[in-house]
């Protein structure tokens, strides 16, 4: 084990603590840690997609135990999302076009994050209209897939924004949203590429 692989499970470790605790399973964290290690773009996604897997497993199922969770709001975005994640899972771009995307992606999540840090608590708005959840949806599963991350990132702030939610139904939903987003996009991903890393365990 090289000197990069133990500073590479220390970060992966960190990410996944604190993402998990907001209802997130971490995959920008972990695409951010592989990219400062020198991991080859071609093992990023998968290895970014499993590990988002493993984590949204355990963060969906202790948020759904304690009722954190809203069905009627989650079905209309997952309905969409995942056909969507599969097909940008499916795409593989060249490392010049990847990087720079992984690199929005992740400047973007920090971003939104240090932004709704400073927005207080709103009350419940009304439920959105049904083309918009299912047009939002697909758009976030298709940048999902093709990016190597769950789409949490991304969903969590807008359902802040919009007030869609409350914070830990927010976190519940954002979990089983990164959950099969995750599985949608690895899919597209063995669809080209029909191998995990060997590295992964």
């Amino acid at each position: 084990m090289t000197f990069e692989d133990i500073i590479l499970i220390i970060l992966i470790f960190g990410a996944a603590l604190l993402y998990s605790s907001v209802g997130h399973a971490g995959a920008s964290g972990y695409l951010a840690a592989m990219a400062l290690v020198g991991v080859p773009p071609a093992v990023m996604r998968s290895t970014a997609l499993t590990l988002n897997i493993v984590v949204a497993v355990i963060a969906s199922a202790k948020y759904y135990r304690v009722g954190a969770f809203s069905w009627h709001l989650f079905w209309p975005f997952a309905l969409a999302s995942i056909p969507f994640a599969y097909l940008g899972g499916a795409l593989t771009l060249p490392g010049h076009i990847y990087k720079p995307l992984v690199g929005i992606v992740l400047i973007y999540a920090a971003w939104r994050s240090f932004r709704m840090s400073y927005h207080p608590t709103r009350g419940k708005s009304a439920r959105p209209h049904m083309l918009l959840l299912l047009s939002t949806g697909a758009f976030l599963g298709f940048l999902s897939g093709l990016a190597g991350v769950g789409g949490g990132i991304f969903l969590s702030p807008l359902l802040l924004f919009f007030r869609w939610a409350e914070v830990r139904v927010i976190s519940g939903i954002a979990a089983l949203f990164i959950l099969v987003n995750s599985v949608a996009g690895l899919l597209g991903v063995f669809a080209s590429t029909p191998a995990l890393p060997s590295a992964l365990l």
